[in-house]
């Protein structure tokens, strides 16, 4: 008797999620489609062009402030280098047997900076820096290499317009689906 019991609720399970999983979606038939708003909470890539850059707008002293409280601890005061990567110096090495890559001789966009910073810093806790703070460190470690003002402000618009010291001299996708 006990072995009909058991194969009585096994076919009942069965037939019941059988039955649920006729709403579900996918080849699957389990799962559900993202909503707008979760896909919109993973979609904060930015384009090279600074497309999807949100708004919000940072300047170098507030940035000099979030890196010391955020960034310094493994970058360095002034972003020389310690536990994390250096981000300051090494303009002109890049051709040399010894570059040092670092944000302001080896990145070919200012774009990339913020998007880096925005998904990734600090280690200890992505994406909890708003998005004026990123701004505002994007602004800092860019003038740190002597690539905007020690009072410049920037937001989507004057980020994008930004030109890097590597940028025509960076590797460029040679892949024909990739727009330029």
């Amino acid at each position: 008797m006990r072995l009909r019991e058991t194969c009585g609720i096994a076919i009942a399970i069965l037939l019941w999620t059988w039955a649920g999983g006729a709403q579900a979606q996918g080849p699957y038939g389990i799962g559900r489609s993202a909503t707008a708003a979760e896909i919109a909470g993973w979609n904060i890539d930015v384009g090279r062009d600074g497309s999807n850059l949100p708004e919000g707008r940072g300047s170098v002293g507030q940035g000099r402030d979030v890196f010391a409280q955020q960034c310094a601890s493994c970058h360095g005061e002034k972003g020389e280098g310690g536990v994390g990567d250096r981000l300051v110096g090494g303009q002109g090495t890049i051709g040399t047997p010894k570059p040092i890559r670092t944000v302001g001789s080896y990145w070919p966009y200012a774009t990339t900076l913020f998007d880096y910073i925005r998904r990734a810093m600090p280690q200890n806790a992505p994406q909890s820096l708003s998005n004026e703070d990123v701004y505002a460190v994007s602004a800092y470690i860019l003038s740190l290499n002597g690539l905007v003002a020690a009072d410049a402000t920037l937001d989507a618009k004057s980020l994008a317009a930004i030109r890097m010291p590597n940028r025509d001299r960076f590797v460029g996708d040679a892949r024909p689906d990739v727009k330029h």
